[in-house]
């Protein structure tokens, strides 16, 4: 690791770098340009106006939306994979400043989206059993109540969990991290969720509706 062998102010610009590169690749909005590529318009001006993968779906591509999903979990998980060359800190600041780049992207204003597949792609590239618990975690509560936005609350919020059972303490204060920052983005959900109107995976909506 890059602190035990060079001290952690030594290592403390490497560990920006790899924070700096991977708020860069996590703030390329996949949604948007998948988007585009499938002639869907501008996300932006679809449904929630989210520019992730559920947004995605509620024009009724699924291909699209698959997509998306996927991308935006690579866009994280990369960065992670290559980083743990230089350590778990390193990785782990590679996978906080691709959650960041997602969900507060310079290319848009920082206006991004919730930050759920890319928390997966986190969870995936520190610790793929963790990662796919997690995952299982989404699809379980998703299949169950057809809500996507508590599977990815819940699905965020179980990491730190499954980091602990299946991979140790190393990056659960990260993941815990992350899991109350998804969640923080998800306060307009919260809201819906309160009122009743949250809808279901799945139902189309061509208006913006951001509360």
């Amino acid at each position: 690791m890059l602190h035990q062998i060079m001290g952690f102010e030594q290592a403390l610009p490497w560990l920006l770098t790899a924070l700096a590169a991977g708020y860069l690749i996590g703030s390329i909005p996949m949604g948007i340009l998948v988007s585009r590529l499938f002639g869907l318009g501008d996300l932006r001006q679809i449904g929630s106006g989210n520019i992730g993968a559920t947004n995605v779906l509620r024009t009724g591509n699924r291909a699209a939306a698959g997509l998306t999903l996927v991308l935006d979990a690579a866009k994280a998980a990369l960065p992670v994979l290559y980083f743990l060359g230089w350590g778990d800190l390193a990785a782990q600041a590679a996978g906080a400043g691709a959650l960041i780049g997602h969900c507060f992207p310079i290319w848009l204003r920082f206006r991004g989206g919730k930050g759920v597949a890319s928390c997966l792609g986190v969870l995936l590239g520190l610790a793929w059993p963790a990662g796919l618990a997690a995952c299982a975690t989404w699809l379980a509560v998703a299949g169950t109540i057809r809500i996507s936005s508590v599977a990815g609350m819940l699905s965020a919020l179980s990491g730190p969990v499954w980091l602990w059972f299946l991979d140790g303490p190393r990056a659960v204060l990260l993941a815990a991290g992350l899991g109350v920052l998804i969640t923080l983005r998800h306060h307009e959900n919260l809201g819906r969720l309160w009122r009743g109107t949250e809808p279901k995976i799945g139902s189309q909506n061509t208006t913006i509706n951001r509360d």
